[in-house]
């Protein structure tokens, strides 16, 4: 874990700081590992207050958060996903379809509920801050829900999994949101026995980590330099 020896006004004290990036480093997509067991309404109010206090551009604030705990409609998402499933298994290369056949993906029925979390993309209309030019902020700022709603999960102990192998017209329909809603991560929330140490298409062999050095850029794209920031990464993470 990151560590820093720092103190001012400003900065956490080290348990603190140490445990944000331990939530953000263990924090797993949970598929296979959810137990019978209900979510607390307390704890599920910390976590939707946490996404709620996520950032958003021009304080549009545009998620919604519905909560499906119903098993039968349940039923009828995890029918979205294997349809779903099926049809992203034909369009992928014929080496990885037997490994994708053999992934768990889902936990839609076995997680105490689930969470679909959305966009109203007309709640800021007549407020455009920082949208005139991007106008997609109001999805990306969504997503900063998800995250925040994610890791403040990991830290009270609860496994989430986000389901993107949908068809997003079906699941609108099945869950009535209108035409000017955009759903955006359709999430299974519940305890879990135990959080993976790697992420399970990492264990599995579908894909690694890339290593971060070689993402960084220096005042352009593909632009070189900062040679001893890409040291220090390497050196931390051991390659």
């Amino acid at each position: 874990m990151p560590t820093n020896d720092r103190q001012d006004d400003n900065s956490f004290d080290s348990f603190a700081r140490d445990a944000v990036y331990r939530a953000i480093f263990t924090r797993r997509d949970v598929r296979s590992h959810f137990v019978d067991e209900p979510l607390d309404d307390a704890v599920l109010a910390r976590l939707l207050s946490a996404a709620h206090h996520a950032p958003s551009v021009g304080y549009m604030q545009p998620w919604n958060f519905i909560l499906v705990r119903d098993r039968e409609r349940r039923h009828q998402v995890r029918d979205l996903f294997l349809a779903a499933r099926t049809r992203e298994a034909e369009v992928m290369e014929a080496d990885k379809q037997e490994l994708y056949r053999s992934l768990k993906l889902e936990g839609i029925v076995e997680s105490a509920l689930n969470l679909c979390v959305t966009c109203d993309r007309a709640r800021s209309r007549a407020s455009p801050l920082g949208r005139s030019h991007n106008p997609e902020m109001d999805l990306f700022s969504t997503v900063c829900a998800v995250q925040n709603f994610w890791l403040a999960a990991r830290a009270e102990g609860v496994g989430v999994g986000w389901v993107s192998i949908l068809d997003m017209a079906a699941l609108k329909r099945l869950l009535a949101i209108p035409d000017h809603v955009v759903p955006i991560a359709y999430l299974c929330v519940g305890r879990v026995s135990t959080f993976a140490g790697r992420p399970d298409l990492e264990t599995k062999g579908w894909g690694k980590r890339l290593p971060l050095s070689t993402l960084i850029m220096s005042e352009s794209y593909a632009g070189a330099g900062e040679g001893g920031l890409k040291r220090l990464i390497d050196e931390a993470s051991g390659d």
